[in-house]
């Protein structure tokens, strides 16, 4: 199974919408919430040049933003990365 992690905010509707598709994926994730964390948000932000939540890694591959992750979904390519 896939190493998820996946950078939130607690009121984030597009962060919601990742979880809700990775959740009907049947899969489990890290969650790190940025919201009253500066280090963590630093940390985001070196690691991937964004300051918007959700940035979501899928076995430390950077696949973007909840977008992104629908995205991969639609191209059939999620199922794949989750399996790894």
């Amino acid at each position: 199974m896939a190493d998820i992690v996946m950078y939130t905010t607690p009121v984030c509707p597009y962060c919601v919408r990742a979880k809700h598709l990775l959740k009907q994926k049947g899969v489990t994730w890290t969650e790190v919430d940025v919201s009253r964390d500066a280090e963590a948000r630093m940390a985001l932000m070196a690691r991937t040049k964004q300051r918007t939540v959700p940035q979501i890694f899928i076995n430390d591959q950077h696949v973007g933003g909840s977008d992104d992750l629908y995205a991969l979904e639609r191209a059939g390519k999620l199922d794949a990365l989750l399996a790894g």
